[in-house]
């Protein structure tokens, strides 16, 4: 059975949607991933009564204290920030994803019963 313009159109539509739902997860992990970084390193140097030190590309040094808890605190908030970004573009993609899913599958089925007649 061939497909018309119309449903090999709404596939590759769909294809297209996927493809941008694979990478919308794969965003997603890595801003999960940072996220989570960034809680366990607030809640050590939250509970630490030592010294802080801060990475910088091949060295390290000395960092104050409660800089260092409002940078991750407004690291967190941007985290969580685009997290939701993510889950709202994720929605809207498995929304339309679905409604191609459905048009696609009304349109063969229209197609299969004209083969039928």
């Amino acid at each position: 059975m061939e497909m018309d313009k119309d449903s090999q159109q709404k596939l590759q539509e769909l294809q297209m949607l996927e493809h941008n739902m694979q990478n919308i997860l794969m965003q997603k992990q890595a801003f999960q991933m940072e996220l989570n970084e960034t809680l366990n390193a607030l809640e050590e140097v939250k509970k630490t009564s030592d010294s802080v030190y801060k990475v910088f590309g091949s060295i390290m040094l000395k960092a104050d204290k409660e800089k260092t808890i409002t940078e991750l605190e407004e690291k967190k908030k941007l985290l969580e920030l685009r997290n939701s970004s993510i889950d709202k573009q994720e929605k809207l993609l498995e929304t339309k994803a679905k409604e191609l899913q459905d048009n696609l599958r009304k349109s063969i089925e229209k197609d299969q019963g004209k083969d039928k007649n």
